[in-house]
């Protein structure tokens, strides 16, 4: 065992007590006295910087602190200039293509020529003369038989006054992103809209629930009838609020979003659209 006495005189003089006295300057009287060496003043300052250091990290890792350092910057501001951008973005073009109309509108009421740039694309090899504008035999029986049905068609011009689907104002069943679109070549005949759990859907026009099962592929189902031969499919729910048979309006809860179903592969809802039996663009219609 090391002697102390074969240390370095250099560590033992750190170990060397003094004596801190604080004395009264009127009665010397000794308030305070305090034994210490210098490595001891070492530890105390060492640990005392080490845990002010730690202090200081914690605080601005875990405050809003962190925001007014320079080259930081919060995601959600970041976030919200980049959309802010994209609809100043949009807005503008918007606003050229506007301005451009409202300019040929003008042209064409004082009656001034409008001239064409280098950039517009006429289409010269079109012969529209050779177009025969002749009567064909099938085309007569085919709208003879559309006219004779749609006489007897009890939803024909039923909450809509031209009977068309056009004059309907759908509303928006779910609020949410569009992760895959409408696409008849591919057989996806709706849109998947993703949104958080327990969203609730709601029932884009006024009808009646005609499905509201269980399917092994789309989880839970449900389907509305609508006037004038319109009908609604929502997919992938996780639980269904309405049966067959039940009446609802526009608006109101109808089922609440999943992700029930072999095809589904996250919490989203499927949305189709069909009208006279043909599925149609729900985003034609309505925005997500």
């Amino acid at each position: 065992m090391v002697d102390f006495k074969d240390k370095p005189k250099k560590f033992q003089r750190l170990k060397h007590k003094y004596r801190l006295v604080i004395l009264n300057d009127d009665t010397f009287e000794e308030k305070v006295s305090l034994r210490l060496s210098q490595l001891n003043v070492f530890v105390v300052l060492g640990i005392s910087s080490l845990v002010l250091i730690l202090l200081v990290i914690l605080l601005i890792a875990f405050t809003p602190l962190k925001e007014f350092i320079p080259g930081y910057a919060n995601v959600n501001v970041r976030k919200q200039g980049v959309e802010n951008f994209l609809k100043s973005d949009s807005m503008e073009v918007a606003l050229a293509e506007n301005n451009l109309y409202i300019d040929n509108i003008k042209h064409i009421i004082q009656g001034n020529v409008i001239e064409f740039d280098d950039k517009t694309h006429i289409d010269t090899a079109a012969n529209y003369k050779g177009i025969k504008n002749e009567p064909v035999e099938e085309d007569s029986v085919l709208r003879n038989m559309i006219e004779t049905e749609e006489k007897y068609n009890l939803f024909s011009r039923a909450g809509s006054a031209q009977g068309n689907i056009a004059s309907f104002i759908f509303l928006q069943p779910l609020k949410g992103t569009v992760t895959s679109r409408f696409n008849i070549k591919k057989e996806h005949f709706g849109i998947d809209v993703v949104a958080p759990k327990n969203e609730a859907i709601k029932a884009t026009l006024d009808g009646t629930v005609i499905f509201a099962e269980w399917t092994v592929e789309t989880g839970y189902v449900i389907q509305l009838q609508h006037a004038d031969n319109i009908v609604s499919i929502y997919k992938h729910n996780s639980v269904l609020h309405k049966k067959v048979g039940d009446h609802v309006k526009a608006g109101e809860v109808v089922a609440i979003v999943g992700n029930s179903g072999e095809l589904s592969t996250g919490p989203h809802l499927h949305f189709e659209l069909w009208y006279n039996g043909i599925p149609i663009n729900p985003e034609a219609y309505m925005t997500f």
